[in-house]
């Protein structure tokens, strides 16, 4: 999806309203029992091998999803498979926060170098300790003299803030049968399956764009709390825009 973002505000623009985007990075647990108290439960390979029956069973996934293949066209160079799996509910709850107080594009900048500390790095997302630390690190450099201290992000991580937020979200998708992930909804209604290439989006993106109008909300702003301010803000837009 972002690499069809990119594609359409990197193009020239041939209408009079141009688009711009507000992405929500909705939650979803991959493994919800996983003790928030544990800074991992085990590697991500113990997981996946587990998960499929065992290490024939993973080497056929892997090799019926193109899952290296994915990653590069992401890019993502490669993915740790044994990252250190964990409760992510922390991490959820600190990427929602970031978002309704500094701004989608906060939020956007923080979640790409999660995915960078967890998938490639390997990092524990329930280390509280190093991940504060690190997105500390992040937003003295997005927002200056406006950043929480490690300290804050710290006692944010180990507090529960956000967290009836989480729960709400879960119980919406629940609702709608989303089981899996990634999944996108564009425009409150069109549901596209992250295994999509990014020429999809693309089309979809350009249609919104002739058309001059969105038609429908973010479904998940006000489960979330995301205030319609920082909807309008957005989170990517042209850099002539900004």
């Amino acid at each position: 999806m972002n690499r069809a973002i990119e594609t359409v505000l990197n193009a020239p623009a041939n209408v009079s309203k141009p688009l711009s985007f507000a992405v929500l990075r909705v939650p979803f647990f991959l493994e919800p029992q996983y003790d928030e108290k544990k800074i991992f439960e085990r590697s991500n390979r113990e997981r996946l091998i587990e998960k499929w029956g065992g290490e024939i069973g993973w080497e056929i996934q892997k090799k019926n999803h193109d899952l290296k293949g994915r990653g590069l066209e992401a890019g993502i160079p490669y993915f740790n498979l044994d990252r250190l799996a964990a409760s992510s509910m922390a991490s959820h709850r600190l990427i929602q926060y970031l978002g309704k107080t500094y701004g989608l594009s906060v939020s956007e900048a923080i979640y790409d170098l999660l995915n960078v500390y967890y998938f490639v790095d390997g990092h524990s997302l329930n280390d509280r300790e190093k991940l504060a630390c690190v997105v500390s690190e992040k937003l003295s450099e997005l927002i200056k003299d406006k950043a929480p201290t490690k300290a804050e992000i710290l006692d944010f991580l180990n507090g529960s803030q956000g967290r009836h937020e989480i729960e709400q979200a879960l119980a919406a998708l629940n609702q709608i049968r989303v089981h899996g992930i990634p999944k996108f909804i564009i425009e409150g209604k069109t549901v596209i399956d992250g295994a999509a290439h990014s020429d999809v989006f693309v089309d979809i993106f350009r249609q919104i764009e002739q058309r001059g109008v969105v038609c429908g909300d973010p479904v998940f702003a006000d489960v979330l709390g995301v205030s319609p301010d920082i909807i309008q803000k957005g989170s990517h837009r042209r850099q002539e825009a900004l």
